[in-house]
């Protein structure tokens, strides 16, 4: 499969060069939030690793990704629709994200449209 990037640029890349131009990125971001470096405060925007099971394999997956954080709740998008993270959040929606260094079990609704959306609720609620 190819894609087209940029606005109104007619080029095209293969999908794995995406792939695996993400994959790169994230190598280097995720050592950084392990330590909660760059994580969102209370109310704000950062970023955060988000831990999904695998829908095919049964296996934690994590994946660094931007968000918006209110209180208890964080709004995580794509744009891609072939984003394995948000398929795996559709198939099993309960997770984990990890803020200031420590996980949290968390509860996800995603929604999908032009901006596929996640919301992670990490609520007292969700402990309980």
């Amino acid at each position: 499969m190819r894609r087209t990037v940029g606005s109104g640029v007619n080029q095209s890349l293969p999908e794995n060069v995406t792939r695996q131009a993400f994959r790169a990125l994230n190598s280097v971001v995720k050592p950084v939030l392990e330590f909660g470096i760059g994580n969102p405060l209370p109310i704000g925007v950062g970023a955060v690793l988000v831990e999904t099971t695998g829908r095919k394999s049964g296996k934690p997956r994590q994946v660094p990704l931007m968000s918006m954080r209110f209180g208890d709740r964080l709004f995580v998008s794509t744009v891609r629709s072939d984003s394995q993270w948000f398929a795996n959040l559709e198939a099993e929606p309960a997770a984990r994200v990890r803020l200031h260094g420590r996980f949290r079990e968390a509860i996800t609704s995603v929604t999908r449209g032009p901006l596929n959306v996640a919301v992670i609720d990490t609520g007292e609620a969700v402990a309980k």
